[in-house]
């Protein structure tokens, strides 16, 4: 087992706002609509919500840009939308982001993903989601990857942040992994598809327990099957680690 000085690694916590972070993927807006429900609808046996407020903000790859600049770092984003009011909406919310510069590759005709949460009472009614998942178009995937190259001087770490909404396809892997690492900059990512092999070079990659054990093919009981998946999955998809988050029981590395 490796032993941690938490001391040392709470004293290193404000050395975070000298960090700065290149991060690419997926990004969406999550809407929340509150309301309070007082009755049944005559039409269907579904309860009416009477809408108070709504908010919205950053999801996706966004929530993770979100958190590192609330832990001081500068980011560089680079991020792809449709031209659609939502992606105008995640523009302007990123252009008010302190401690941001964000790089968006605009795809004409392409819907940007929206997550709108309707709530009462403290419980969620529904989701409703709007999606493609689709992979970039190639002039597209040039311009993340240009401009991923262009963020990487001076950086101290490339975060791939991976939703499976179309912007981290192999090939962008492939262009940014070769960048990052003739800049001597580490990748970390946090995955979506099953096939860890799309990760290969990257320095630290995180799944939670449900993505390890979708990507083994195999159930996950115990710490020892963990760790010898966890090992295989390092030997046959050439990543240098794997810190995998498993909820109430904290993480394994």
């Amino acid at each position: 087992m490796i032993r941690v000085d938490i001391a040392a690694l709470a004293d290193d916590i404000p050395r975070l706002a000298e960090a700065h972070v290149v991060c690419v993927g997926d990004v969406m807006l999550d809407r929340f609509v509150y309301g309070e429900v007082t009755r049944v609808s005559p039409e269907a046996p579904i309860p009416v919500c009477r809408i108070r407020n709504e908010t919205a903000m950053l999801g996706g790859a966004g929530n993770v840009v979100r958190n590192l600049v609330a832990l001081g770092a500068r980011v560089d984003f680079v991020t792809m939308t449709g031209d659609d009011e939502v992606g105008e909406e995640i523009a302007l919310l990123l252009r008010t982001l302190e401690g941001v510069s964000p790089a968006i590759a605009v795809e004409p005709g392409r819907l940007t993903t929206s997550k709108t949460r309707y709530v009462a009472g403290g419980q969620q009614l529904l989701r409703a989601d709007r999606e493609v998942s689709t992979p970039v178009a190639g002039d597209t995937l040039l311009r993340l990857a240009e401009a991923v190259k262009a963020s990487l001087a001076g950086a101290g770490a490339l975060i791939v942040s991976d939703y499976g909404k179309g912007v981290v396809t192999d090939a962008l892997m492939r262009d940014v992994v070769g960048a990052a690492a003739a800049a001597g900059v580490p990748v970390i990512v946090d995955p979506k598809t099953r096939d860890f092999r799309r990760y290969e070079g990257a320095a630290l990659v995180t799944p939670n327990l449900r993505e390890l054990a979708e990507a083994a093919g195999a159930e996950l009981a115990t710490e020892d099957a963990i760790v010898e998946a966890s090992r295989k999955m390092i030997r046959d998809s050439g990543i240098g680690a794997l810190i995998v988050t498993r909820g109430p029981q904290g993480m394994s590395l």
